[in-house]
């Protein structure tokens, strides 16, 4: 495979994403990534299928790692998902493991045609002082929920 691939975040969505990151920073000593994240628009409800939806978190940089490693992201989603809908990315708890892609696109099919599936559609987003992002969700064969991403 001569595809740059390497391991971005672990998502965990929470009831109350502050106190939550509060936890893994007291306990683990990880370190907050700003900045925190207030997402929201019809890209997201593109990318998640969720009507309305509106993200609030943070990224933290885990401990034992340098710049730029795997990140865990700490989410919190309106509207909210008690686990009453395994089938939506919004569901409390841990969420998704994400990939960096050289090609989302091209991901995508491989993880289509080794029998996942895709949940949203591509889309591009692009965050000021940060870069574009590229991004689509989809599902592993047994329904575990992937993010495929890009920054550029």
């Amino acid at each position: 495979m001569s595809e740059n691939i390497r391991y971005v975040h672990t998502n965990l969505i929470a009831k109350d994403w502050r106190k939550l990151a509060d936890f893994y920073i007291a306990v683990f000593g990880c370190k907050p990534l700003y900045p925190e994240r207030d997402l929201s628009g019809d890209w997201l409800v593109r990318v998640t299928g969720i009507e309305n939806a509106h993200i609030r978190g943070i990224h933290l940089a885990l401990p034992g790692y340098g710049e730029g490693g795997p990140t865990l992201e700490i989410f919190q989603y309106e509207p909210e998902n008690l686990r009453d809908r395994p089938d939506r990315i919004n569901r409390q708890g841990f969420g998704h493991i994400a990939f960096h892609a050289d090609s989302v696109e091209d991901m995508l099919n491989r993880l289509v045609k080794h029998g996942g599936k895709p949940l949203g559609e591509i889309v591009t987003k692009a965050y000021e002082g940060i870069g574009t992002l590229t991004v689509v969700y989809a599902e592993d064969p047994e329904g575990n929920f992937i993010e495929i991403q890009n920054w550029s």
